[in-house]
């Protein structure tokens, strides 16, 4: 089975939290959570850290539910923010891939 731009990305992300050492999950809701929830929710020194994967070139397609819920975790003092390749993670945690 071919993996998609997407699911590329998303492997990427999972080496990359590893690397860190960091805690990690990716929220399955099939209806039964919140909408719109990051694909993941990071815990790392401290700090609640949400991560959107998209495909490259994909970051603006992210879904009004989407949006509001990295709004509303940002408003609350975690991060969160749309992730379309490891460069993003790079700037954000300052550790090298």
């Amino acid at each position: 089975m071919a993996t998609t731009p997407e699911g590329k990305v998303k492997a990427a992300i999972k080496k990359y939290l590893a690397k860190l050492g960091a805690w990690w999950f990716m929220p399955a809701t099939g209806g039964y959570g919140k909408s719109g929830v990051p694909d993941f929710i990071v815990c790392w020194q401290g700090k609640l850290i949400a991560i959107e994967a998209k495909a490259p070139g994909k970051s603006g397609n992210t879904t009004p539910m989407q949006e509001q819920q990295i709004s509303e975790i940002n408003a609350a003092g975690g991060v969160a923010f749309v992730c379309e390749d490891v460069s993003a993670l790079v700037r954000y945690f300052g550790v090298p891939a």
